[in-house]
């Protein structure tokens, strides 16, 4: 008896008919770890319904979903020391690992296939206000793909890095993610040149696309409770047989005939399911209930991230 939510179970991207040119393009992502190649199907599915929000039309829509599966291409290249290190990385590696964005690029111009899709790779790490990398562009070149798969990008990145087993909490990455479409107080104040200055009144992320993402976040939290109180009113169910067969003890004890306590008797036998007995029954009933109790209060702190989600301003 157990329930777990997958953040990603509710995907659109099943809504297109990929053809076999396509399919080649998802194909190179088994080439890739599976912490890597989870995250970049991750990021497609939160870039996909991105731009469904953005009312973007179907043909850039797929055009980008398939962007964002091969973002991190280019990780193919980078030593798996490096890739998979637990702790934090160096200044040298942080450099090493930074290489993914034009490596992922050069491995997209050399294949006829993927050239299309070059910038997923390129783009995915720019900010707005020039502060990213490879090429430390500002918004202006920054194609719209790019700033797309860059919040996609992000939010994956710390959902994954805290392990989330809910979207409980998850109000707090996305606080991150409001940070970053904040400027750069530091350099606005500076004597740095116009386009300078210009560039730090924008910050990291366009928050156009994170206050999009509350929409995406929203409608998952909707889904998880939803798919939570399915399971709920199973347990309900559950518990409402294990309450009769309450009943039908009672009522055996205090049955007076013998006949009476024999048909109550086989009244709780008939109820009993699996590896139930008449001697261990209670045991699966508070199985049951604790595990009912934690998934009401599940769903309640749920409701809560919402009214705290829909408060957040950008």
């Amino acid at each position: 008896m157990s329930y777990e939510f997958d953040f990603y179970d509710k995907t659109n991207l099943k809504s297109y008919n990929l053809d076999e040119s396509m399919r080649y393009q998802l194909n190179m992502l088994d080439q890739l770890d599976v912490f890597t190649r989870k995250h970049c199907e991750n990021v497609a599915n939160l870039t996909c319904r991105l731009c469904e929000h953005l009312h973007c039309n179907k043909g850039f829509t797929e055009y980008c979903t398939i962007c964002a599966y091969l973002h991190d291409i280019g990780k193919l290249f980078i030593p798996s020391e490096i890739l998979q290190k637990p702790g934090k990385l160096t200044d040298e590696e942080y450099k090493v690992m930074k290489t993914h964005t034009s490596l992922g690029y050069d491995i997209c111009m050399k294949d006829l296939k993927l050239r299309p899709y070059a910038a997923g790779p390129l783009y995915h790490h720019e900010a707005l206000n020039g502060s990213g990398y490879p090429q430390g562009l500002t918004k202006k070149d920054i194609p719209y793909e790019g700033q797309i798969i860059r919040v996609a990008d992000e939010y994956d990145a710390i959902v994954s890095k805290r392990q989330y087993k809910s979207h409980i909490g998850i109000s707090d990455t996305l606080k991150i993610l409001i940070e970053n479409t904040k400027p750069n107080q530091e350099i606005k104040k500076s004597d740095a040149l116009q386009e300078v200055k210009e560039n730090a009144r924008l910050g990291k992320n366009n928050p156009v696309i994170v206050k999009t993402l509350f929409k995406v976040v929203i409608e998952d939290i909707e889904y998880e409770i939803f798919s939570i109180q399915s399971y709920v009113e199973e347990l309900e169910n559950e518990l409402k047989r294990f309450e009769q067969i309450n009943k039908y003890k009672e009522k055996m004890e205090n049955a007076k005939k013998e006949k009476d306590k024999s048909y109550y008797y086989e009244g709780m036998k008939m109820l009993l399911k699996n590896n139930e007995t008449l001697e261990n029954y209670l045991s699966f009933y508070e199985e049951y209930k604790n595990a009912y109790e934690k998934r009401k209060a599940i769903i309640e702190n749920l409701y809560k991230e919402i009214k705290i989600i829909k408060k957040l301003k950008v």
